[in-house]
C-alpha cells in the first residue's frame, strides 16, 4: 500500500509475539519501508518474546539482517518506536552512542546495522550465514562498557545468542567472533606473519577452521562498514595471507621454514656502500599503481644500508615518521660482508612505505634526517611534539541518530 509494507486487517500482534519481526523481515525481503503506523501498532499491541526465542522469531531476525541494504530502513522504523531495545535489552547503551575513533562514519548503533548489511552480502563465503549476521550485529555492543570492548561484548553476545534461541555451541561461536573481531587486521597489519608464534596465536585463538572462516568474512564487513579509511586492497591482502597461514595451522600443515634469501644486488651494493662511506646509504624504487582502482597512496620500496649501531631502528622509524610516511612492511637483514672490508656488519632495511598524503620525499632529505637523528643533532620526537601541536585533533563525526 502506496510503496510501504502494512499488517493485514487479520493481523492480531496482542496474540502472536513474533509479528514484529515477522513483518520486519518481509518487508525488508520485498525492499520497502515498514508502515509507521504498523510499527506503532505493532509496539503498543505487541507481547514480549520469551527467553530463548521461539525458533521462528530467531529465523525472521536472519531473515532481516540478511536482507542486504532494505535492512536499514526497517531497522530505523523499529529503532524509531522502541522496538529493538524490546528485543535487544543491551542495544540501549548503544543506541546512538558516539565513535571514539574519527574514522568512524556512524554512530555505534549504525555501525552495527551498516556491518550486518555489508555482512549479508558475504553469506555465500561462510558455512553458517546465520551466525556471521547475528556476530556482525553484536560485534561492537560491548561499547559503552567500562574496558575493553571485545571483552565486554563476548560476554554480552553470548547471553544474547543464548536468548534469540541459538544452542551454547553456536552462543559460543557468536562470542568468539565479537571477542575476537578486531584480531585478524591488527595482527596481518601489525605483526609479522613469518613468525610461527604469530600465527599459532591466532590459530589458538579462532580454535577451529568455521570460526576461521566467519571471522575473515566478519573482519571485511566491520571495516567496509566503519568508513573508506578502514579497508584496502592492501589491508585485505594481508589479512587474506594470514588467514591462508592460520588455516593451515588448524588443519596440521607443517609450515616449511624458509632459508634466508641471498642478498640482492641492489642490496648487496648498498651495504658496500655503506661500509666504505659509514654512512646510511638509501635507494627508492617506486611501487606500481593499484590495478583494482582501489584508492591507495603511490608507495615506494625505501632500501636503507648502515653500518650496525644502537637505535637503529627506532632513528629510521623516526624519519619516517617525521616525513609522513606510513609503512607497510618491513624486512631487516644483517649483512657480513668480505672480511678485507674491515668494520661491524651492515644492516640493511627493506621497508615498503606510502605518503599518508601528497609527494614522497626526496632520498637525499631522508637521509640528511636519518644522519642528524643517529648523530644527535635532530630530535625527532621534540619534532613530532611540535607538529602535533600545530594542528588541532579532529573532532569525532557528528552522531547520526537511528529513527
Amino acid at each position: 500500500m502506496d510503496g510501504e509494507a502494512v499488517l493485514a486487517r487479520t493481523a492480531r500482534p496482542e496474540r502472536d509475539p513474533v509479528l514484529p519481526l515477522r513483518a520486519a523481515a518481509a518487508a525488508a525481503q520485498a525492499g520497502l519501508p515498514l508502515s509507521r503506523h504498523a510499527v506503532r501498532h505493532l509496539a503498543t499491541a505487541a507481547k514480549p518474546l520469551p527467553a530463548p526465542w521461539p525458533a521462528e522469531a530467531r529465523e525472521q531476525l536472519i531473515t532481516l539482517l540478511g536482507a542486504g541494504e532494505p535492512t536499514l530502513a526497517v531497522w530505523e522504523a523499529l529503532e524509531a518506536e522502541g522496538l529493538v531495545t524490546r528485543l535487544l535489552p543491551d542495544w540501549e547503551r548503544v543506541r546512538c552512542r558516539p565513535q571514539r575513533n574519527p574514522v568512524h562514519t556512524w554512530t555505534v548503533d549504525r555501525h552495527l546495522v551498516e556491518t550486518a548489511v555489508r555482512a549479508a552480502a558475504l553469506t555465500r563465503r561462510v558455512g553458517r550465514p546465520d551466525l556471521l549476521l547475528v556476530a556482525a550485529l553484536l560485534h561492537d555492543i560491548g561499547k559503552g562498557r567500562p574496558g575493553d570492548h571485545s571483552l565486554a561484548g563476548e560476554a554480552i553476545a553470548r547471553d544474547t545468542a543464548v536468548r534469540i534461541g541459538f544452542d551454547a555451541a553456536d552462543a559460543d561461536v557468536v562470542a568468539v567472533l565479537v571477542r575476537h573481531h578486531l584480531l585478524l587486521v591488527e595482527t596481518a597489519t601489525r605483526r609479522d606473519l613469518d613468525d610461527p608464534a604469530t600465527v599459532e596465536s591466532v590459530a589458538k585463538a579462532v580454535g577451529s577452521l568455521s570460526t576461521l572462516e566467519l571471522l575473515h568474512a566478519l573482519t571485511e564487513a566491520d571495516a567496509l562498514a566503519t568508513g573508506p579509511a578502514a579497508w584496502s586492497s592492501w589491508r585485505a591482502s594481508l589479512v587474506a595471507d594470514l588467514v591462508k597461514r592460520v588455516a593451515g595451522a588448524l588443519a596440521g600443515d607443517i609450515p616449511q621454514v624458509a632459508r634466508p634469501a641471498a642478498p640482492g644486488a641492489a642490496e648487496e651494493r648498498l651495504a658496500v656502500e655503506a661500509l666504505r662511506t659509514g654512512e646510511p646509504v638509501l635507494d627508492l624504487h617506486a611501487e606500481a599503481a593499484p590495478q583494482d582502482g582501489a584508492p591507495e597512496p603511490v608507495g615506494v620500496e625505501l632500501l636503507i644500508a648502515l653500518p650496525d649501531q644502537p637505535g637503529v631502528l627506532p632513528a629510521v622509524a623516526g624519519v619516517l615518521a617525521l616525513h609522513r610516511l606510513t609503512v607497510r612492511s618491513a624486512d631487516l637483514r644483517a649483512i657480513d660482508l668480505d672480511p678485507s672490508f674491515g668494520g661491524p656488519a651492515v644492516l640493511v632495511l627493506n621497508w615498503r612505505v606510502a605518503a599518508e598524503y601528497g609527494s614522497l620525499p626526496q632520498a637525499a632529505r631522508l637521509r640528511a634526517d636519518l644522519v642528524r637523528v643517529l648523530d644527535g643533532s635532530l630530535d625527532v620526537a621534540a619534532r613530532l611534539a611540535e607538529r602535533d601541536a600545530a594542528y588541532p585533533r579532529r573532532r569525532g563525526s557528528r552522531p547520526h541518530r537511528l529513527g
